[in-house]
């Protein structure tokens, strides 16, 4: 789903790019911009002074964040901010070190090209060569389609959370991660058909390199890239009861106050990168150095991942690549319980800024974003906004709003009217036509002559949607859906009954979820989109969200006031 492309990588998502230019614009003062020419000829900023007000929110009264900058790989500029521990009063420094989150796909992806490298595997070998205990699907899943998100493979903390039961809240090992996807019947989507973010894959990835190289993907790593490289303060979370000295406690920002928020499981190669932004910035540069591997193995792990028909996409392996102000940008975020992290890189200027958080709000892409625009101040070619060149009319806008029906996952859309065009799952998009609307990233929402609609990004994938009318059931039409779901993939039960009027959704031992309706027999609510489905004998209904596109529950018997 187009949508899913949106929430999952940065380079598409139109309003935080806002978000970033507002950023910018406070932190990019006179002295900043004479500080960044300076630095793109190997000189430090004056006293860091623009790159302080980026992180000037961070106080000895909070957490925070630290950051390096490195320019044609010598780092010019390291940074912290903010406290590492606020019960024992410990101040984050430049070589604390933090968790990574989704940046550690990176390496994971480098570990098994390494292997590739060694003649022990191919990329494109089909997964269950070395995993057999993932299903078979009845066409090739490849270890390729799991390191670029085309894989269809459910996200293995998405079904944990359906089952009640999300990250954070149970030491997960990777013991459990080969259970889940063992009991996936289905893909979201033919492997190589599609984009969907996963972790599973990437955690897959890693049982992969400890079995076929013979020892553990911690001590693989170590030996083949964290070693030879010189990053004496980085390794994996492959156990989190384990001291980690200098480590920097994460924290969750509530109403103000703070509370610990730390990753309580072993699952690692998704994330659980354990590193400091010196350690990023070497890495950064290994991409110019050739350390680890040479020219050809960072042009695979550079080159974006293409779909079965050729269709380019803008995930490489681990790695997000694609442009920032005219300039060629490679770069991944991350997000771990209360962790923040993103690394970037700009090859052809040669900087790297590496930004690490230890606080849910610590923003590390904004941060990092604008870190990179001081570095690369008369560089940059700003993208200009795109205007409308159409002027609707009323009834071309009332044909291209209203309520859409995702063709494929059921789920509901609402397109509503902007000045210049409409905004689609409220991201603005422009009038090019009096069909046709595009938005700043190159994505496109064309209305049908059947009323119809498609979705079309950047990349070409299209999504088919149908319009659909607002439903507002009866108590008695609620009722017929009432009953006990079972799902085996999730290994839970939900029951669905009235209360107060409203269809809600009870699981063990004592969560409720109130169901909003949508269209006729569609909802919305916490666990994401819930579409009932009257097929033959049997009543289910399909669970949709960002990774999980089509979970089925099955009704085993009806009764309004049964328990879960």
């Amino acid at each position: 789903m187009t949508r899913i492309w949106h929430r999952a990588g940065k380079i598409v998502n139109t309003a935080q790019a806002l978000n970033v230019q507002t950023l910018a614009r406070a932190a990019i003062v006179a002295v900043a911009l004479a500080a960044a020419v300076a630095s793109l000829h190997g000189q430090p900023a004056a006293g860091g002074s623009a790159v302080d007000q980026v992180f000037a929110a961070w106080t000895t009264a909070t957490p925070g964040c630290a950051v390096g900058v490195s320019v044609r790989g010598k780092t010019t500029l390291t940074r912290a901010y903010g406290m590492a521990n606020l019960e024992h009063e410990v101040r984050n420094r430049p070589d604390t070190i933090f968790e990574s989150g989704s940046l550690s796909k990176q390496f994971t992806a480098a570990a098994v090209l390494l292997l590739a490298r060694d003649g022990k595997l191919s990329l494109d070998d089909p997964v269950r060569k070395y995993i057999p205990e993932v299903p078979d699907y009845g066409a090739p899943l490849t270890i390729r389609h799991m390191l670029n998100h085309s894989s269809g493979l459910r996200d293995w903390g998405s079904v944990a959370g359906i089952g009640g039961w999300p990250r954070t809240t149970r030491a997960y090992t990777h013991a459990h991660v080969l259970d889940i996807v063992s009991r996936q019947r289905a893909l979201n989507f033919p492997s190589g058909t599609r984009y969907s973010y996963s972790n599973s894959g990437y955690n897959l990835a890693a049982i992969l390199v400890a079995r076929v190289s013979g020892m553990s993907f911690a001590e693989f790593s170590h030996q083949r890239i964290f070693g030879p490289l010189g990053m004496t303060r980085t390794s994996w979370r492959d156990d989190h009861r384990r001291v980690v000295k200098d480590r920097a406690v994460a924290y969750s920002a509530e109403g103000g106050t703070y509370r610990t928020l730390m990753p309580f499981e072993d699952v690692h190669g998704n994330g659980g990168l354990l590193t400091t932004v010196g350690d990023l910035l070497t890495w950064n540069y290994n991409f110019a150095s050739h350390v680890i591997g040479d020219g050809a193995f960072v042009r695979e792990q550079e080159t974006a991942g293409r779909f079965n028909d050729g269709r380019a996409h803008g995930y490489a392996l681990g790695l997000t690549v694609g442009t920032r102000h005219g300039l060629r940008e490679v770069s991944h975020s991350g997000s771990t319980a209360g962790y923040r992290a993103h690394l970037t890189r700009f090859p052809d200027q040669q900087v790297s800024v590496a930004v690490l958080c230890n606080v849910s709000t610590g923003n590390a892409t904004q941060s990092a974003d604008a870190v990179a625009e001081l570095y690369l101040s008369g560089h940059a070619k700003p993208t200009p906004p795109v205007e409308p060149t159409h002027q609707m009319t009323a009834a071309e806008a009332d044909a291209a709003t209203g309520m859409f029906r995702n063709v494929v996952t059921g789920e509901a859309m609402n397109v509503s009217r902007a000045d210049d065009g409409v905004r689609v799952d409220r991201v603005p998009y422009v009038a090019s036509s009096g069909s046709r609307f595009i938005n700043q990233s190159g994505d496109a929402w064309e209305v049908q002559a059947d009323g119809s609609a498609r979705l079309i990004d950047q990349y070409g994938s299209v999504d088919t949607f149908q319009r659909v009318s607002t439903a507002t059931p009866t108590t008695s039409e609620l009722a017929e859906l009432a009953g006990a779901y079972v799902s085996d993939d999730a290994e839970t039960t939900f029951v669905a009954s009235v209360e107060d009027g409203a269809l809600v959704l009870k699981r063990r031992p004592d969560t409720v979820i109130k169901l909003t309706p949508t269209y006729k027999d569609a909802f919305s609510g916490a666990l994401g989109a819930v579409v009932f489905r009257r097929g033959g004998t049997a009543l289910e209904f399909s669970l949709v969200q960002d990774r999980v596109w089509d979970m089925r529950f099955t009704r085993r018997g009806a009764a309004t006031n049964a328990q879960p």
